[in-house]
C-alpha cells in the first residue's frame, strides 16, 4: 500500500470538505429562495415543500444504496459519479420554467448527493490513519459540513437579490465542475469487494419513505380523510414493517440494524436524526415568514442568519475538544436542549417582532447545531469496523437526512393544518363566501397557486396571521420534540454506556481496502 504524501492528503481533504459542503448548502440555501420561487412558478406551501423534499427524499432513500455501491464498486468512482450527476441536477434546476421540472431537477441533486456522501467520510478515515490527524481531518470535514448547513441563508439571500432564484443552484455548477477534476487527479482508488445490492430493502425503503412523506405533505392540502392520503399512510406503515423484517433475515443488508444494539450508536443516531428534524423545519418556514409575512428582502433575511453561523464556527470544534476528552455525551445533550430552547422561544415573536428581540434564539440555535454536529462523526469513526465505516457512515447520514424530511413534512403538516383551520375561520367572519373561502385556502396550503400578493389587504392580513399562528404550533411541536430527544440521548450515552466496545463486528483491519 503506497503511503500517500501530506500535500495529497490535503488536497483529498480539500475536495471531500468543498463537496461536502456544496452538498450541505443545497440542503437550505434553497430555503431563502422559496418565495420567489412561489411567486414566479405560482406554488403554494405544499409545492414548496415539495422543492425541498424531492431532494431530501431522494438523498436520504438512496444514501445506503450508495454507500454499498461504494463498497462493491470503488468509493473513487461513485464519488465522481455522485458529483455528476449532482451538477447536471444543479444546472437542470436553474433551467426549470415550472414547478414540476424544478421537483424533477432537485430528485436528481438528490440522487447525485446520495452517491457521492457516504464515501466522504470513509475516504477520510483511509487516507487519515494516524489517530491525531485523522481527529483533525474529521473535525475539519464536519465543521464545513455544518458550515455549509448555516452559510447558506447568508449567501442565498444576496444571490436571489442579483441574479434571482435560479441563481441558488447555478453557484454549485462551477464547484462541482472544479471538484470533478481535483477528485479525479488526487482522490486514492479504493478496490472494491464483492457485496450483494439489497435490492428489496432499496425497494421498500424508498417505498415507505416516499409514502410517508408524501401522506404528511400532502394531508393539510387534501384533508387527512383523503382517500388517496389515508393509503400512502397505510402503504408506508407496511413497507416500513416489511423493511424492517426484511433486513433482519439478509445477509448482507443494506441497513445493519446490528449498530443499534450499541446504546452509543443509537444515541448519535437519534441525535442526528433530531437535530435535522427541527433545523430543516424551522429554516423551511422562516424565510417564508420573513419575506412575505415581515416584509424583508432575501438579502436581509440572509444577513439576519449571520450570528447563527458566527456561533457554529466557534461551537463545532470546542465541540470537537470537548468529545476527545469528556466524550459524545455532554456536547450531544446540550447541543440538543440549546437548539429545543431556541424553537420554543422563536415561538414567541410574530409578524411585528424586531430583530434585537429574538437575536438569543439564533445565537443559542447556532451554538446547539455547532455542539451537535461533530460527536456524530466521532462515534462512528471510533465504535464501527474499518470494513463497515461506509456502511456506518451512510446510515447515520440518511438518518440526519431522514429527519429533515420528516421534520419538514410534519412541521409542515402542523403548520398548514392550523393555518387552514384558522384562515376558514377568519375569512367566514370577514364574508368571504365558501367557494372563495376554498379557493384562497387551496392557494395557500396547496401544490399550485396564483400567489396572495393580489388579494385584498384584510385578506391578506388573515392569511399572515394565519400563517404565523400556525408557524407558532409548529415551532413549539419541534421544541417538545427535540426536549425530549435530549432526555432520551442523555440516557442512552450515560457513562456506563459510553465505555462499552464497539458491538459492531470484529475489527477489520486486515480487510482495509487498498489504495494507490
Amino acid at each position: 500500500m503506497e503511503e500517500l504524501t501530506s500535500r495529497r492528503k490535503g488536497l483529498v481533504l480539500a475536495v471531500l470538505c468543498a463537496t461536502m459542503f456544496m452538498a450541505m448548502l443545497d440542503n437550505v440555501i434553497v430555503n431563502v429562495a422559496l418565495p420567489r420561487i412561489g411567486q414566479q412558478l405560482h406554488a403554494g406551501v405544499s409545492g414548496l415543500q415539495w422543492v425541498v423534499e424531492g431532494y431530501s427524499l431522494v438523498y436520504a432513500a438512496l444514501l445506503l444504496t450508495g454507500g454499498t455501491l461504494g463498497d462493491r464498486y470503488g468509493r473513487k468512482r461513485i464519488f465522481l459519479t455522485g458529483l455528476a450527476l449532482f451538477t447536471a441536477g444543479s444546472a437542470a434546476a436553474a433551467l426549470s420554467g415550472s414547478i414540476g421540472p424544478l421537483i424533477a431537477a432537485r430528485m436528481l441533486q438528490g440522487l447525485g448527493a446520495a452517491l457521492l456522501t457516504p464515501g466522504s467520510l470513509s475516504i477520510l478515515r483511509h487516507v487519515f490513519t494516524d489517530e491525531r490527524e485523522r481527529a483533525r481531518a474529521v473535525g475539519l470535514w464536519s465543521g464545513v459540513s455544518a458550515l455549509g448547513l448555516t452559510i447558506g441563508p447568508v449567501l442565498g439571500g444576496p444571490v436571489v437579490d442579483a441574479f434571482g432564484w435560479a441563481g441558488v443552484f447555478w453557484i454549485n455548477v462551477p464547484i462541482g465542475a472544479a471538484g470533478l477534476l481535483l477528485a479525479a487527479r488526487v482522490l486514492p482508488e479504493f478496490a472494491g469487494r464483492a457485496r450483494r445490492v439489497d435490492l428489496p430493502g432499496q425497494m421498500l425503503s424508498v417505498l415507505g419513505f416516499g409514502a410517508l412523506v408524501y401522506a404528511l405533505v400532502e394531508g393539510p392540502a387534501r384533508g387527512w380523510t383523503d382517500p388517496r392520503v389515508l393509503t400512502f399512510a397505510a402503504v408506508a406503515a407496511a413497507a416500513l414493517s416489511a423493511f424492517v423484517a426484511v433486513e433482519l433475515r439478509t445477509a448482507e443488508p443494506m441497513l445493519d440494524l446490528r449498530f443499534f444494539r450499541d446504546p452509543v450508536l443509537s444515541g448519535a443516531a437519534v441525535s442526528g436524526f433530531m437535530i435535522s428534524f427541527g433545523m430543516f423545519g424551522a429554516s423551511f418556514f422562516l424565510p417564508l415568514l420573513m419575506q412575505d409575512v415581515m416584509g424583508w428582502t432575501p438579502s436581509g433575511a440572509g444577513l439576519a442568519g449571520l450570528p447563527m453561523t458566527a456561533m457554529i464556527a466557534v461551537a463545532a470544534p470546542l465541540s470537537a475538544a470537548f468529545t476527545a476528552r469528556l466524550g459524545p455525551r455532554i456536547p450531544l445533550v446540550t447541543g440538543l436542549a440549546l437548539c429545543a430552547t431556541a424553537l420554543a422561544g422563536l415561538s414567541f415573536h410574530g409578524e411585528h417582532a424586531r430583530y434585537p428581540e429574538y437575536l438569543w434564539v439564533l445565537l443559542a440555535m447556532g451554538i446547539g447545531m455547532g455542539m451537535s454536529f461533530t460527536p456524530v462523526s466521532v462515534v462512528v469513526m471510533k465504535r464501527v469496523p474499518l470494513a463497515q465505516a461506509g456502511m456506518a457512515s451512510a446510515t447515520l447520514n440518511m438518518l440526519r437526512e431522514i429527519g429533515g424530511v420528516v421534520g419538514v413534512a410534519a412541521l409542515g403538516a402542523v403548520l398548514s393544518s392550523r393555518l387552514a383551520a384558522t384562515l376558514s375561520g377568519s375569512l367566514d367572519r370577514l364574508g368571504v363566501p365558501p367557494a372563495t373561502r376554498h379557493t384562497i385556502a387551496t392557494s395557500v396550503v396547496g401544490t399550485g397557486a396564483d400567489g396572495t400578493r393580489t388579494l385584498p389587504a384584510p385578506v391578506q392580513d388573515a392569511v399572515d396571521t394565519a400563517f404565523v399562528e400556525g408557524l407558532h404550533l409548529a415551532l413549539r411541536c419541534g421544541g417538545a420534540a427535540m426536549a425530549v430527544a435530549a432526555v432520551l440521548v442523555a440516557v442512552l450515552l450515560r457513562p456506563a454506556s459510553s465505555r462499552a466496545t464497539a458491538p459492531v463486528g470484529e475489527p477489520a483491519q486486515q480487510d482495509e481496502p487498498a489504495y494507490r
